[in-house]
C-alpha cells in the first residue's frame, strides 16, 4: 500500500510560538520591538509565534536573553522530537528512521542527507527554488544534522548507500565544500556497519533508472520503502511491492562499483580537486 503524506499543521510549533508570544507580551514588547532587538524582520517573529516557522536553538537563546525568560524557550526547543523539526513531506521517513535497524539508500541528485556535511547541506538548501528564508534554511539544516545522530546510537543501524557518480562530480558549494564532503563519505566507509558504492556514469542502463529510494527495516523486522519526488513522499509497506524494491536494490548493488573500487574513486576525486 502506498501511503501519501498530506501536508498538515504541526501543533507543537504552534505551542512554542504561543509561549514566545506570551513571554513577549509579559516583557511588554511588541513584535516590531522584539524584531528590532533581535535584528530580524517582524514577519519572522510573526511566523515563529504562529507556528509556521520553527524556533531554532540559537534564536531561542537570543529570545531568552532579550525577554529575560531564564532559558525556558531554549529548553523547550531542545526537547522537541526530531520529526517535528523536518519538513512535513519528509516526516513519514523520520518517523521510522530514528529507530530503524538498517538503511539501504539509492540517490540520484545529491549526497544522501544522512551523509551530508553541514556546509554541503546548507548549499543544497540554499539552491532551492523558490528561495527559502534564512530562518527556514537554518531549520532545515539543523534538522538534517540532528537526524545524523542515528549513527551515534549505542547500536547504530546498518547503512548501505549507492549514489550516482555524477553527484560526486557536481560541485555543490565551493570546492572546499565538495572536498570536505568526499572526505566525510570516506570516513563513513570505515565502520564495519557502513558501506558505500558508486554507480559509474557509463553504467547504463541499470536497475534503478526510475529514481531514488530508501529501504528501511524496523526493530520489529518490518520492511518499508520510502520514495520522494519534489515535495511529495510515499511510504510503501505492501510486502509484495517491498520485495520487488529489495530485488531491484540487490541488482543495483551488483551493477555498481564494489566498495573498494568506490573508495578508490573517491580518493581519486580528492586528488582532482
Amino acid at each position: 500500500m502506498h501511503t501519501a503524506k498530506k501536508p498538515r499543521k504541526v501543533s507543537s510549533w504552534r505551542a512554542v510560538g504561543a509561549l514566545l508570544a506570551h513571554c513577549r507580551r509579559k516583557a511588554r514588547l511588541t513584535q516590531e520591538r522584539l524584531a528590532e532587538l533581535a535584528n530580524i524582520s517582524v514577519d519572522t517573529v510573526g511566523s515563529i509565534e504562529q507556528g509556521r516557522l520553527a524556533l531554532q536553538p540559537d534564536r531561542a537563546d537570543q529570545f531568552d536573553e532579550l525577554l529575560g525568560t531564564g532559558g525556558v524557550l531554549a529548553v523547550l526547543v531542545e526537547q522537541m522530537p526530531v520529526r517535528e523539526k523536518v519538513v512535513q513531506f519528509a516526516q513519514s521517513l523520520v518517523d521510522h528512521e530514528q529507530e530503524a535497524v538498517s538503511f539501504l539508500s539509492y540517490e540520484t541528485q545529491v549526497v544522501p542527507g544522512l551523509l551530508q556535511t553541514r556546509e554541503y547541506c546548507r548549499a543544497v538548501v540554499d539552491y532551492r527554488y523558490p528561495a527559502l528564508g534564512s530562518e527556514t534554511v537554518d531549520q532545515w539544516v539543523e534538522s538534517r544534522m540532528e537526524r545524523q545522530l542515528v549513527w551515534q546510537r549505542a547500536r547504530p543501524p546498518v547503512g548501505h548507500f549507492v549514489v550516482e557518480e555524477s553527484i560526486l562530480r557536481r560541485e555543490v558549494g565551493a570546492p572546499d565544500v565538495m572536498r570536505n564532503q568526499i572526505r566525510q563519505i570516506l570516513d563513513y566507509t570505515k565502520p564495519i556497519h557502513m558501506s558505500f558504492q558508486i554507480m559509474p556514469m557509463n553504467r547504463t542502463p541499470h536497475a534503478c533508472l526510475d529514481g531514488p529510494m530508501v529501504l528501511l527495516e524496523t526493530p520489529d523486522y518490518e520492511r518499508l520503502v520510502y520514495l520522494e519526488v519534489q515535495r511529495a513522499s510515499f511510504l510503501v509497506d505492501d510486502p509484495d511491492e517491498v520485495s520487488d524494491y529489495h530485488h531491484k536494490y540487490g541488482m543495483l548493488r551488483s551493477q555498481a562499483l564494489s566498495p573498494d573500487e568506490s573508495v578508490r574513486l573517491l580518493q581519486g576525486l580528492l586528488g582532482d580537486r
